[in-house]
């Protein structure tokens, strides 16, 4: 869900219309998506079963107490932040939301700054969209992928060698054992290497180590912008992926 539509009553401040717009655009929107549907073209309005609808009113005005020249303390609403966005239900979206259910992710993103005079009287409208459409609509901060590390000792390491070995690669990677009195390394925890190729700088270390990657095994990192948590992200993408490859399929077929 993102702010689609900016319909401007007013606006005194020095941002223009457009660009106001665009910022409210990307607001990261605290809504699940999946209790709505795609909107209908064609469709002004919106109806509650695919529009959120948000005011904006605020106006700057002077703090007439104020004897200091900061302008946190010398203006009252001088900065306008995602917080003062006010979700108004529509239809029965009272009903079917509480409270704090529909809101901006964060509170303290900056949209403007006013001074005494200027207001904003903004009504906003959010609808479901696809990333593909444009990057307001996905839930996805950041996304990426990297194959699990296989670290293969070809031979014994032990001693001082050990030790070395340990500090060539990220902490808990590689485990010192005594075995039989004698520190023996081992390799503990090989997801939380970072690759660095530290010990290949080893002469006396680089052949007794084989670096590689288990190529069937990949590891998802998901950053969400806060409307849905990484692992529904995940979840939702597999389903999307898995009916890509069913309709495929069915092509093939026909």
């Amino acid at each position: 869900m993102a702010i689609e539509k900016v319909y401007v009553n007013n606006n005194t401040s020095i941002i223009q219309d457009e660009v106001l717009a665009h910022r409210l655009g990307l607001i990261p929107i605290f809504a699940d998506p999946r209790l709505f549907e795609y909107v209908s073209e064609g469709d002004e309005e919106g109806t509650p079963s695919d529009t959120i609808v948000f005011d904006l009113k605020v106006k700057c005005t002077k703090n007439p107490t104020a004897d200091t020249t900061d302008p946190d303390d010398l203006y009252k609403n001088h900065k306008i932040y995602s917080r003062h966005l006010k979700w108004i239900p529509i239809g029965n979206q009272s009903d079917l939301f509480k409270e704090g259910d529909i809101r901006p992710v964060d509170d303290d993103i900056l949209i403007a700054k006013l001074r005494p005079g200027q207001e904003l009287d903004l009504r906003m409208h959010c609808v479901k969209g696809i990333g593909k459409d444009h990057i307001k609509f996905s839930p996805v901060a950041t996304a990426s992928y990297r194959l699990l590390p296989e670290i293969t000792l070809l031979a014994p390491v032990q001693g001082v060698k050990a030790e070395k070995l340990q500090k060539c690669f990220s902490p808990d990677v590689i485990e010192i054992d005594i075995v039989d009195g004698v520190k023996t390394a081992r390799v503990a925890h090989p997801r939380k290497d970072t690759c660095s190729r530290e010990v290949l700088r080893h002469d006396d270390l680089k052949d007794l180590v084989r670096l590689s990657k288990i190529r069937d095994h990949f590891i998802f990192s998901i950053e969400s912008t806060g409307a849905l948590a990484a692992n529904i992200l995940f979840s939702e993408a597999v389903k999307i992926l898995m009916n890509k490859c069913q309709s495929f399929l069915s092509k093939i077929k026909t």
